[in-house]
This record gives structure tokens, sequence and C-alpha cells, in this order.
């Protein structure tokens, strides 16, 4: 065997590894602590919910631990056994140039999700259901799967024949150029989503409650934050778990809430949460995460520039075509984007902190923690995660640690 293709295998079985590792650390505490609440929750939080919080961790980090050996599973078939013949299915009826290298692209990515839909259905209509959460039927889910396919088309197959459009004319320097190409994708697709992409999903109608959208303009007004509006989502149609969330750059900027977040905070919970947002704005963290993806991106084209020079599809004993290219890289990075989640996480986290240091600044301290744990109550999240858990997959701070940083008065 190759010694690259040992290497890459082996980072496959590791990273699968290090997951089911993590994700069994993280079950152990939940179960560990399922009958001690923690003490500063004994007033908010019944010792009924945190069971069934727990209970609820449980279960998820059993099916986490599906998933993570399906990928690993599949990340080694793709490369060891089905790549191969796709592509040599693929050439029977498709000849060699750009539409063969783009089919092989899209047929693997189809035949991937395909493979992962018994765990999504298990997920949405097995554990989620259970717990009170699912609110998607299955006609809802396959209109939503067939939207989902059908703008992944959309936008995949003209961005893949301009890249390999470009490899061909430029093979030295074309890196560079769909680098540049994928840097203003993603930054057209900031805008774009919140009011074009977005709608296709879900409704977004504006904030109805005139004394709570007065409230919400003002602070709007104090922060110097100019939106496109306050939206309500409806949510509920798909799940009770409660969020908000900003998004957009420049005039598009938009901040939505959850329409089943509504429901069960209070208005001084809801104005602390939009605070938490525009805390988000002040520190400029939308364009922070699009700078790091730009980083990422860089690599990720030198990564690829540097597979197709080196040959990496034949040291896989697999044919040396762009689009076979392309899938041996994207399933041979997942393992080192595993590693590097605790850097991504930490950078999430502490601007997570920040928001919320703002918005104590804006509303006080006791909005902010009555938010954060019905947030977290209602959403079952535990209140005793592991820590080496929570440093790989926690994008934002459990609740207890949010809760502590935001102390007694504002700094």
């Amino acid at each position: 065997m190759d010694v690259v293709a040992a290497l890459v295998y082996l980072a496959i079985l590791l990273s699968a590894a290090l997951g089911v590792y993590l994700q069994r650390r993280q079950a152990r505490a939940a179960l560990a602590h399922r009958d001690a609440p923690p003490v500063e929750f004994a007033a908010s939080v019944t010792l009924e919910q945190h069971r069934r919080s727990a209970d609820y961790t449980i279960a998820r980090m059993r099916l986490s631990i599906c998933e993570t050996l399906l990928e690993a599973g599949l990340a080694i078939a793709w490369l060891a056994l089905l790549l191969g013949p796709l592509y040599a299915l693929l050439s029977r009826v498709i000849a060699p140039g750009l539409t063969l290298s783009v089919a092989v692209v899209v047929a693997a990515a189809f035949v991937d999700h395909v493979l992962h839909l018994p765990l999504s259905l298990a997920e949405t209509f097995g554990l989620e259901t259970r717990f009170g959460f699912n609110r998607a039927t299955p006609t809802t889910m396959l209109l939503d799967e067939l939207k989902g396919a059908a703008l992944w088309l959309l936008f995949a197959v003209p961005l893949l024949y301009g890249l390999l459009l470009a490899l061909r004319l430029s093979p030295d320097y074309w890196w560079i150029v769909g680098f540049a190409g994928a840097l203003v994708f993603l930054v057209a697709m900031t805008i774009v989503y919140p009011s074009v992409i977005a709608p296709l999903f879900n409704r977004f109608t504006p904030l109805a409650d005139e004394e709570l959208k007065a409230r919400m303009e003002a602070l709007l007004e104090r922060c110097g934050f100019q939106s496109g509006g306050l939206f309500v989502m409806d949510a509920s149609t798909r799940s009770t778990h409660g969020n908000a969330y900003f998004s957009g750059l420049g005039k598009a900027k938009r901040i939505v809430f959850f329409d089943t977040l509504l429901r069960k905070h209070t208005p001084d919970e809801i104005v602390a949460i939009l605070a938490h947002e525009l805390g988000h704005f002040k520190f400029g963290h939308v364009r922070q995460r699009l700078g790091l993806a730009a980083g990422v991106l860089f690599i990720g084209f030198l990564a690829l520039h540097l597979s197709f020079s080196r040959g990496l599809a034949s040291a896989f004993g697999l044919p040396d075509d762009p689009g076979v290219v392309l899938v041996v890289v994207m399933t041979a990075g997942a393992p080192i984007l595993h590693l590097l989640s605790p850097l991504t996480n930490y950078l999430s986290r502490r601007a997570e902190f920040e928001a919320d240091d703002y918005a104590r600044a804006i509303c006080g301290r006791e909005p902010m923690v009555s938010a954060l744990t019905k947030l977290s109550r209602d959403n079952l999240a535990t209140l005793t995660p592991d820590r080496l858990y929570a440093l790989f997959y926690y994008s934002h701070p459990p609740a207890p640690l949010r809760i502590a940083a935001l102390g007694d008065e504002p700094r």
C-alpha cells in the first residue's frame, strides 16, 4: 500500500476512534450527574428536567457514535472500494473531460447523502420525536431534501465547471483563481442567503408585537445597528427547539427569532437575547468568521493544488481524473478538520463570551442569566458536559460557564 494512502486511512481511523472516545465521555458525564443537577440551577431546573436532559444527551451520543462509525466506514469505502467503480461506470456513458469530472463529484455526493439518510431519519423521527422536539412530517422532510438538492446542483455544478476549466487553462495558478472565486461566492451567499435562500425553507414575518418591537428598535438605535428588519421564523413547523441568530452583511443584515423562542421567553429576556446578537455585530464577529473561512479556503485550495500536481488519486490506485481527486481530497481532509475543531470552537466560544458580556452591559445580568437558563433547559442541553468533548464539539460555551462568566456586575 502507498505510504500516503496508509497515512490517510490511519488518520480516518484515529479521527473516528477519537470521536467515539469523546462521545462516550460525554454520555458518561451526563449519566454520572443525572441525579445531581448543579446547585446553581436548583431554583430554575427541576430534577425531572435535569434527568430528561441527561437522557437526551445519552441518546444523542449513541446516535452520534453510529454516525461517526458510518462516516469513517464510508470514507474508507469510497477510497478503497467505491470511487474506482463509480468512475468506471460513469466513463462508460460520458466521454473523458469536464463533464465526466463534474459527474463524478455530483454522483459521489448524491450516493454519500443517500447512505446518510437512514441516520437523518432516525434522528428526526426517532430521537427528536421521542423527546418531543420534532414537528416535521415526512412530506416536509422530503420537500426540504428536494429543495436542498436543487439548490446544491444550481450552485455546485457551475462552480465545479468553472474550477475545472481554470485547472485546464492554468495548471499552475488555477487554485488562486479558484480561491478568489470561492471567496466571492462565500461573501455573496452571506448577503443573499437571509433574504433569498432561507425563505425557501421557512416563512419569515416581521415582528408583530408592537411594544416589543419598539423596545428592540430603541436598542438597535442605541447600538448604531442598521438592519433589514426584525423577523420571526416559523421554526415550530419543524421543531420545538428555540434559537435566534444574526446574519448577513451591510443592508442585508437580519436579526431572526424562532417563534418557539418568543413563546417561551419574557420581553426582558428577548431583548437581552437581541443585545447578545448585537454584541456579535459590535465586535465584528461575522467578518471574523468570514476571515477564518477565507483562511481555511486558501489552505484547502493550496492542498488541492498539491494533490493535483503530485497525483494523490494514484496513491489509492484511482484514475488521475480531477473529479476523482476532488472527492479524495474532501474525504481525506475530514479528519484534519476534526482535529482543528478545538481551535475553531475556541474562537467561536470567545465570540459568544464577548457577546454575552456586551448584552450584560446593555440589559443587566439577570435577563441574560434567565434567558440562558431557559434556552438550556428547553433545548435539553446538558448542564454537566464533559470538558474534553466540549473542546471538540461545542461552538457555544456550556450554559454554566456562560452564566459564571457574567459575574455580578458589568465589567
